[in-house]
């Protein structure tokens, strides 16, 4: 399988000014074969091809008003028309219906005030390792990495991305074996909520940590402070870098803090459940800073690529399971409730805390979808 290591990047000044212009080399070439393509559509004329803008971009570093793209390596710019390529398929992909998801967009141009740079070596480049640990990138040199671990292979590519802090960062693609765990005989069902983050179906209950609620008053501080800078001075530059710093601070603790909740619950059971929650339309409702906050989404594709990875079982429920109305112990449905009641007692005499109640079903109807899947006959109480 594919997976993508991210290490930290410490590149020179002079390496600096070099990434700066591969980046905006990038962008233009990326930006003109999207006119092209645009004027064509619009003038009804036969699509562009993939050769043609090939052609096109190796006809413009001979053009004086072009000469500055041979400044930097040939395969950042071909990787620039192949982005261009993917998003063509994908927006086709996304309105014929082949492609799953939301709606994807027609490809719009890229802006040199956008925050985020990216460019991408390939093999062809020619990128290595260097026996000090350093990254050796075509016209640009070596450049310093901080290496939080090892490569389990060697990388098919590397993306050198340059954030909205003015961090850099060195992504690379290699492909591994999955690595099984030990087998255990635990399953767990998991309900996710905003009082409590998660409540698992074996009793374990995991706090909320509200990363952003907690850094609200220092990130309305700093954007308060940023809306009174004059557009386009010095000042407002830093302010606005002040800003992208405490967001980015919130980003990685709440990327950090599900990585490693999400390999414990990976690496002690071997079958994990979860409710498949509508997360887009929660956060259209009023709750949508505390949803966003939640990072559910993040979570759960993480559960899911971890279970993938080292042998685990991983499915999502119907989203329509009456979980928190159903009782566990008598399978009887006592109906919707509001979110303040957070325990009821059944007619059958049990009284539910209602996460750890829906944790039950949910894993209960996991294994009735599994089991039925295989072949079995098993099924939710009626």
């Amino acid at each position: 399988m594919q997976l993508w290591y991210n290490f930290r990047v410490y590149p020179t000044p002079g390496q600096q000014v070099s990434l700066a212009r591969a980046f905006g080399c990038a962008r233009v070439v990326y930006n003109d074969a999207l006119a092209a393509r645009e004027a064509a559509r619009v003038n009804g004329l036969q699509y562009v091809s993939d050769s043609e803008l090939s052609q096109a971009l190796t006809a413009a570093k001979k053009d004086p008003g072009r000469e500055w793209l041979g400044e930097v390596s040939a395969v950042v710019l071909q990787q620039a028309l192949a982005d261009l390529n993917t998003a063509y398929r994908n927006f086709f992909a996304s309105i014929t219906g082949k492609r799953k998801g939301g709606r994807v967009g027609r490809p719009r141009f890229r802006s040199r005030k956008d925050n985020r740079q990216a460019i991408r070596f390939t093999k062809n480049a020619r990128f290595a390792v260097t026996a000090g640990g350093k990254l050796r990138l075509p016209k640009i040199g070596d450049v310093s990495v901080r290496w939080s671990r090892e490569l389990p292979s060697a990388p098919s590519s590397v993306t050198v991305i340059k954030d909205a802090v003015g961090r850099y960062f060195a992504s690379f693609v290699v492909v591994t074996d999955d690595r099984p765990l030990p087998s255990v005989d635990s399953e767990v069902g998991i309900d996710l909520g905003l009082a409590t983050f998660a409540v698992l179906s074996d009793g374990k209950v995991i706090e909320s940590p509200k990363f952003l609620r907690r850094a609200e008053r220092r990130l309305r501080k700093a954007q308060q402070s940023l809306s009174r800078k004059e557009k386009g001075s010095s000042n407002r530059a830093k302010a606005r870098v002040r800003v992208a710093k405490a967001h980015a601070k919130v980003a990685d603790t709440r990327r950090d803090w599900a990585h490693k909740h999400s390999t414990q619950i990976i690496r002690e059971n071997q079958t994990v459940f979860v409710e498949d929650l509508c997360v887009k339309g929660l956060a259209r409702t009023r709750l949508a800073k505390s949803v966003h906050d939640a990072g559910w989404g993040m979570f759960t594709r993480m559960l899911e690529e971890k279970a993938h990875r080292y042998g685990r079982h991983f499915a999502k429920v119907d989203r329509f399971l009456p979980s928190s109305q159903l009782c566990s112990e008598c399978g009887a449905i006592d109906g919707p409730k509001p979110l303040s009641v957070r325990e009821w007692t059944c007619a059958c005499g049990t009284t539910h805390d209602r996460d750890a109640n829906a944790a039950k079903n949910i894993l209960a109807a996991g294994r009735a979808e599994r089991s039925n899947a295989c072949g079995g006959a098993v099924s939710l109480p009626a």
